[in-house]
């Protein structure tokens, strides 16, 4: 079996040597194009699979979820469900369940920052910066578990860590606090049970609270463009989602990109126009077609952005 430095170098040798010399940029007309590896659930996820996702779509950016870079650095593995279990939470898988989250928080609290080290090196080698970190700061979780991610996230080269915005203005103010310590942005998410006013507590609790605002769902949420909201608030956003969805008004839902309400291209535009810095990054929602493929519609959408700031 190889070890994990040995499969590093395999990811390595499987991408051409052009990208290595820094030729992946998703950087168009000075706007940050990147992806949100969720996009990527339905295929192998694997640091090194990742990865070659990203170089395969040019992506010199992305919003790491936290499963490649744990599974990476030796963190337990999830119980496996048996064939054909469903959804139903037995007994049994509770309590499997509540065994392996009580391995995985030992580990973390143990974990070495060595092999984060490598999964950086592993990703900037290739022309990849991890800019966003995805492990939310639950509100269950000891300091220590604070700890640990946020040192996880700088230790990626992170500059901001993302997580759904809380309904508890006291949680979202612990975490501010942890933030402000670390010096390490908090990016709150939205779904579509937002208004224009349901960041205003935790921006107000810390300058280290920001906006990781999906475009998407907002637009679904409000029934209107993102766009005001963003002018408005374009100093505490990190970050933004890109998907294209209906207005609420219409039903909702996700749509393959041009065919919703969400102004993807009017956004990228006023992006460029302002020079606005955070990434853009895609996430795939909407159901991938038959006849088609993840990397398919991917590469469709990395497109779009790049027409849309030519």
């Amino acid at each position: 079996m190889m070890t994990r430095r040995e499969l590093g170098k395999a990811a390595l040798a499987a991408i051409p040597a052009s990208t290595l010399l820094g030729a992946v940029n998703s950087k168009f007309g000075g706007v940050q194009i990147g992806a949100i590896t969720y996009s990527f659930r339905a295929l192998p996820s694997t640091a090194q699979d990742v990865l070659k996702y990203c170089v395969e779509l040019g992506l010199s950016s992305i919003e790491l979820m936290s499963d490649p870079a744990e599974s990476f650095a030796g963190a337990p593995a999830p119980p496996q469900l048996p064939a054909g279990a469903g959804r139903q939470m037995t007994p049994e898988r509770r309590e499997a369940l509540k065994q392996f989250e009580e391995e995985r928080k030992k580990w973390r609290l143990s974990a070495s920052m060595d092999k984060y080290k490598e999964f950086r090196k592993l990703y900037n080698a290739a022309g990849v910066k991890i800019d966003i970190f995805k492990l939310p700061l639950a509100e269950t979780m000891s300091d220590d578990e604070y700890e640990y991610i946020c040192t996880v996230a700088k230790t990626l080269g992170a500059n901001c860590i993302t997580m759904e915005l809380p309904t508890k203005p006291e949680h979202s103010k612990r975490v501010g606090e942890f933030a402000t310590r670390h010096k390490i942005y908090i990016g709150y998410h939205n779904h579509t049970h937002v208004d224009a006013h349901s960041w205003d507590a935790a921006l107000s609790q810390s300058k280290y609270n920001s906006i990781n605002l999906d475009v998407g769902h907002f637009t679904e949420a409000i029934s209107a463009s993102p766009i005001p909201f963003i002018k408005e608030h374009h100093d505490r956003i990190t970050s933004f989602h890109f998907k294209d969805k209906k207005f609420g008004t219409k039903g909702g839902g996700n749509t393959p990109w041009g065919q919703g309400d969400t102004p993807l291209k009017e956004v990228l535009q006023l992006m460029k126009k302002e020079k606005y810095k955070w990434p853009a990054n895609i996430e795939l929602e909407y159901n991938v077609p038959a006849n088609s493929s993840v990397m398919a519609e991917m590469k469709t959408c990395v497109k779009f952005c790049q027409d849309a700031l030519a």
